[in-house]
């Protein structure tokens, strides 16, 4: 069993999206018994909240019902999952500086490493202060990242 935790900032926007993307994947493909998919945030500040209303409703067009609750990123989620993935280099530095050890910290990358498409895009963008815009590019870059890191791991 794969157990994958992405992270990101608050965790109310690309996190669990990407989150509710890898699940909607592994459901397609009818291996949801062989992963353990969460997210988290690097603040606790929206912790116990709902997604972005705008990143729920643009997810939600495209077949993702985004449910999940933010939680801040804990110390025992180092033990507990394979792959912790960031999606910019903040989220990125932030979580080796809280790694427990270098084996936990060989546990981190980033989101678009798993890209196929998007292979120019160095991070998945924050789309909490833009338009629309950037919640459909969030969205197309993380299908294509879970995409990717789906294929990598089965």
């Amino acid at each position: 069993m794969k157990k994958i935790l992405f992270v990101c900032l608050g965790n109310i926007c690309r996190s669990c999206s990407a989150e509710g993307v890898m699940k909607h994947l592994v459901e397609q493909a009818g291996c949801e018994e062989d992963f353990v998919i969460d997210s988290a945030g690097i603040l606790s500040y929206h912790q116990g909240e709902l997604p972005d209303r705008r990143m729920r409703a643009h997810a939600a067009r495209r077949g993702y019902d985004l449910i999940h609750r933010s939680r801040p990123v804990r110390t025992e989620d180092f033990y507990h999952f394979d792959l912790i993935i960031g999606m910019d280099d903040r989220n990125i530095s932030d979580l080796k500086e809280r790694a427990p050890s270098l084996e936990a910290e060989s546990k981190i990358h980033r989101m678009t490493e798993y890209c196929t498409k998007f292979t120019h895009a160095d991070h998945v963008p924050d789309p909490y202060y833009g338009g629309a815009e950037g919640f459909e590019y969030v969205l197309d870059l993380l299908e294509d990242a879970c995409a990717g890191l789906l294929v990598k791991l089965r």
